[in-house]
């Protein structure tokens, strides 16, 4: 048995990450910065979303977030991922994906959008069932 429960299901996604990105993003740099530079890295999009958040526009965050959700699945389906399967949290190149789509919900919650808001925490839980803790949303 892993970690997910399934031993027939497709092996865990392990994205290979954007070094620059990330290492720019952990040095206190600029996020708008980050993404104007590095577009397809969703650890940009979902810290301008988690900052949108904890300023209070709702809006800007879910637009950042849905961004770096779609960037995300890009990179996901690059790397075999179809549609479903295992996403570990404790993969850090994983996270900014993770972290953009609990932004997602978190934005829709806000903004009343339940059915999204449970699409995304459903999408978490399937990606790694630990995750939601880790992320605040459990």
């Amino acid at each position: 048995m892993t970690q997910f429960g399934d031993l027939l299901g497709p092996p865990p996604t392990r994205l290979t990450g954007d070094p620059e990105a990330e290492d720019a993003i952990a040095a206190g740099e600029d996020p708008a910065e980050v993404a104007a530079a590095h577009p397809t890295a969703s650890i940009a999009w979902a810290e301008l979303a988690e900052r949108a958040l904890e300023a209070g526009d709702t809006i800007a965050a879910y637009a950042f977030a849905r961004t770096g959700y779609h960037r995300g699945l890009d990179q996901l389906r690059r790397h075999g991922w179809k549609g479903f399967g295992p996403v570990p949290y404790d993969h850090e190149p994983n996270r900014g994906f993770l972290r953009a789509v609990a932004s997602l919900a978190r934005a829709a919650q806000t903004i009343g959008e339940e059915d999204e808001y449970i699409r995304c925490l459903d999408l978490i839980n399937e990606s790694d069932p630990h995750a939601a803790a880790s992320l605040g949303l459990a």
